[in-house]
């Protein structure tokens, strides 16, 4: 899953050289709306991708394509199991690497034998991609998939121009032999130099999936409808906006922060346990992601079984059990009466939002509670069809004897969601205090919590 950043550098030197990519110089962020497509994505928040070839019974992370497929052999493989554990842990969507680097395909495709067709797995009749896709959509849970451009084991590789058409071959299949695709990845760790058809594999993908949002790299700016958050770590550590700008040319690209459960680990390995993450580290993961405005992307890894581990299966749900906890006690919910649109940010549904004053460039929304309620927590959704538009803000209280409004919380951006993590206060009145805004604001939740070290 290491990128190869300076590759995609050079990389899109040469494509840039050789496109013609009108800049769009000077449009405000604020005035840069995402496709439909792409706040639907945003509104999945949290997925999982799935680890799983020859890799997982050879005790590797990076294969080098010469290993036999009759090493694939899962002897208990059940995706349902898989996809029950993800449902239970609050995902929403599930990336499936159809193939990583060494080139193993998880479909019976027809450009390689190098695939599970010449595994002894269900006698070569077997169909990972085929069975993960319907688990998922069983569960309630979309599905996407990842395809290694890098292929190590592919003879065609050597030459570009037939392996273009030996890639987007394998991607036509997968893009139309499996239902929609909610995500498609793009991730061009190693490749030696190799310069892919980029414009081809993305025209391959939108004749068959028009609304699959891409994931790529910054340096493929053009091609990505979701960009990489920079590290592996699980956190967005900058302020999070959702447009942005490469050499004058911008673009709606919400940011996807990828991490393993289990540290620095992406396919499972044996005698591995003291490195999956305890549920404080996974809850702290969650508030720098998707508290931050991004999705979270959270790797896992089946065994050699083919099922997911007993003790990734329980943190999972322990997980899933916390955020769902969390969510319960939204004291905004039971505050006194309010403003028709003012309690449409206060309601629960983000289907609903509260609009500042049109064309206003600063705004309140203010929650007043029956009796004084302590709380250490806010999270603030933009509605972002409009695009977003909150450049600076502020989560403040009232002061009974001081009459003033003192800040707890404060920030330059919110996005898809803000989790603002404060010392527990008590107070009757709270709002947020939108500073600045490139035009009126439209805020879907304004939710307040009481978490303590949860």
């Amino acid at each position: 899953m290491t990128r190869n950043v300076k590759y995609w550098i050079v990389c899109a030197a040469a494509l840039l050289a050789t496109l013609n990519v009108p800049a769009i110089r000077g449009q405000e962020a604020g005035e840069i709306k995402p496709a439909p497509y792409q706040t639907a994505w945003q509104d999945l928040e949290f997925g999982v991708i799935l680890h799983f070839s020859t890799n997982t019974f050879l005790d590797r992370e990076w294969g080098d394509g010469t290993a036999s497929p009759a090493t694939f052999n899962p002897t208990q493989f059940d995706p349902d199991q898989w996809m029950k554990a993800i449902r239970d842990s609050g995902a929403k969507y599930v990336v499936l690497v159809a193939k990583h680097h060494d080139g193993f395909c998880l479909w019976p495709t027809g450009q390689t034998d190098y695939s599970v067709k010449s595994s002894p797995w269900q006698n070569g009749k077997g169909d990972v991609v085929g069975d993960v896709a319907r688990a998922a959509r069983k569960y309630g849970l979309k599905f996407g998939v990842y395809l290694s451009p890098w292929d190590r084991h592919e003879p065609k590789y050597k030459d570009s121009a037939e392996y273009d058409k030996y890639y987007n071959a394998e991607l036509e299949e997968l893009a139309t032999s499996y239902g929609d695709l909610v995500e498609f990845w793009l991730d061009g760790a190693g490749s030696g130099g190799h310069v892919y058809n980029f414009p081809k594999i993305i025209e391959t993908l939108r004749t068959y999936q028009p609304n699959t949002v891409v994931f790529a790299d910054m340096a493929l700016f053009e091609y990505g409808d979701a960009r990489w958050v920079g590290t592996e770590a699980g956190s967005v550590d900058y302020e999070n906006w959702n447009v942005i700008d490469r050499h004058g040319y911008r673009r709606w690209r919400p940011v996807e922060a990828d991490t393993p459960l289990r540290k620095l680990h992406w396919f499972w390995h044996p005698n591995d346990e003291a490195s999956l993450k305890s549920l404080p580290e996974l809850l702290d993961m969650y508030d720098t992601t998707a508290g931050r405005g991004a999705q979270l992307m959270l790797g896992l890894a089946p065994d050699r079984r083919g099922l997911l581990p007993d003790s990734d299966v329980k943190r999972l749900e322990e997980f899933g059990a916390a955020l769902h906890k969390r969510a319960e006690n939204n004291l905004a919910w039971h505050q006194m009466a309010t403003t028709p649109e003012a309690a449409a940010a206060l309601d629960n549904d983000p289907d609903t939002f509260w609009s500042a004053p049109a064309g206003s460039h600063h705004a309140q929304l203010e929650v007043i509670f029956n009796k004084p309620e302590t709380f250490d927590h806010a999270v603030t959704m933009e509605w972002l069809n409009d695009g977003q538009h909150v450049e600076k803000y502020a989560i403040e209280v009232w002061n009974e004897g001081e009459h003033t409004w003192k800040p707890v919380a404060q920030g330059q951006a919110i996005g898809h969601k803000k989790i603002d993590k404060f010392p527990a206060v008590t107070a009757r009145r709270v709002r947020l205090n939108i500073l600045s805004s490139t035009s009126e604001a439209h805020i879907r939740e304004f939710q307040i919590f009481n978490w303590g070290n949860n």
